[in-house]
């Protein structure tokens, strides 16, 4: 609810506004509908007496039923892109584990009560999270810190050589209603 200054305040100035409320006071947003079977768990950073440590899945966090069948990483530059992705049968389980990264999902699912949603999260070092992306959700990266970011994958099914489960468009399409040329 956004709230008017009193009149004569001496720090008002003509033509603010308030900001609207985006995030509740447990971390949840507000201003995107969640995407049909998408998952996120907000971690926290443990401090230790060398540093932090970042726990980044758990079974019995029960985000999915799947398994763990790889785990990898990306090293994604400042500034650059990898997008769009799907899989046909492939859960991503996404985390920014070093930098600061912009996520996007987009729902182009015939049969999902949210077909055409686009969701956008920005994680990484100082917000840690995982991020559950169902398989046929495109999904989309892009590294908006000052260094190289690393982002942790870890799958229910192994990348396969032959035979990827692994579809792509290019960053610029047409065919989903998201631009990575904003600065995050």
């Amino acid at each position: 609810m956004a709230m008017e200054p009193s009149a004569g305040e001496d720090w008002a100035l003509e033509g603010m506004a308030q900001d609207e409320q985006s995030i509740t006071s447990e971390w949840t947003l507000l201003n995107q509908t969640p995407i049909d079977g998408v998952v996120v768990r907000e971690v926290r950073n443990v401090p230790t007496g060398y540093g932090y440590l970042t726990e980044i899945f758990r079974r019995d966090w029960g985000l999915d039923e799947f398994g763990v069948d790889q785990v990898f990483q990306a090293v994604i530059e400042p500034d650059f892109i990898s997008a769009w992705h799907a899989h046909s049968i492939t859960t991503d389980r996404l985390f920014v584990s070093h930098g600061r990264m912009i996520i996007v999902l987009y729902d182009s699912r015939d049969d999902s009560p949210t077909k055409g949603v686009v969701n956008t999260f920005r994680f990484g070092t100082v917000r840690p999270a995982m991020l559950v992306v169902p398989p046929k959700v495109w999904h989309g990266v892009k590294n908006v810190g000052t260094a190289a970011g690393i982002l942790v994958n870890v799958v229910d099914h192994a990348y396969r050589y032959e035979g990827p489960d692994h579809f792509r468009l290019p960053a610029d399409t047409d065919r989903i209603p998201y631009r990575f040329d904003q600065r995050g």
